[in-house]
């Protein structure tokens, strides 16, 4: 199930064509070629909308893959930036030292190679944005662990939470991943110190504000 209008994504992208930079386009080459999930062009931008938005600095990313939303969160930071990425597939970390670097943005990126929260866990403070991609299974477990740690006035953002249209309930019982996506919204939605909303572009990304 398409979320949006192919034809919409089509449109609202092509309004993104000044954003062709050659790394960018690689990244979105080596994505297609390789069938690498990665968050497209659409929220690429929103991302950076999001973080320009709060003057975001630190950053951290549970799940990365090779840092194209990454190169994102970079243009918001900007070389005062602190993003870190994590992955479990090193090659990953090979393919986004190589991108950012050509990039000129890898000076603010700390790659952390194994389990996503067991990297956030070694990393001390609050960030101005947590964004969740892992494995959709761990998202309740990634809220779990986040919402303490984004900074008032900061961000939580998590990827694929309409999960292909399949979150809203139909009446038949759900798979152990949409059950897990739903659990996640449900908790970000009943937090009261988070202002919380899901914007229905490419496969739902849910964003929370933290305001107390």
């Amino acid at each position: 199930m398409d979320i949006v209008d192919p034809r919409i994504e089509a449109y609202t992208a092509s309004l993104h064509a000044r954003y062709d930079e050659p790394v960018v386009l690689e990244m979105e080459a080596e994505a297609r070629a390789s069938g690498f999930p990665i968050v497209g062009r659409n929220v690429g931008v929103t991302l950076w909308t999001l973080a320009a938005a709060i003057g975001a600095r630190r950053v951290f990313e549970l799940g990365s893959g090779f840092g194209y939303s990454a190169l994102w969160f970079a243009k918001a930071t900007g070389p005062a930036g602190e993003i870190h990425l994590t992955d479990g597939d090193p090659e990953n970390e090979r393919k986004a030292s190589d991108a950012l670097q050509r990039a000129g943005v890898w000076d603010v990126m700390h790659y952390h190679v194994g389990d996503a929260l067991t990297s956030f866990a070694q990393v001390e403070g609050e960030f101005d944005i947590v964004y969740d991609d892992i494995d959709k299974d761990g998202y309740p477990d990634a809220w779990r662990a986040a919402r303490d740690r984004v900074r008032i006035g900061g961000l939580y953002i998590c990827d694929n939470t309409l999960w292909y249209g399949r979150v809203p309930p139909d009446g038949e019982p759900p798979d152990g991943v949409t059950e897990a996506i739903r659990e996640h919204n449900a908790m970000v939605a009943a937090d009261e110190r988070y202002v919380t909303t899901i914007l229905p572009i490419r496969d739902g990304v849910l964003v929370a504000t933290r305001v107390t």
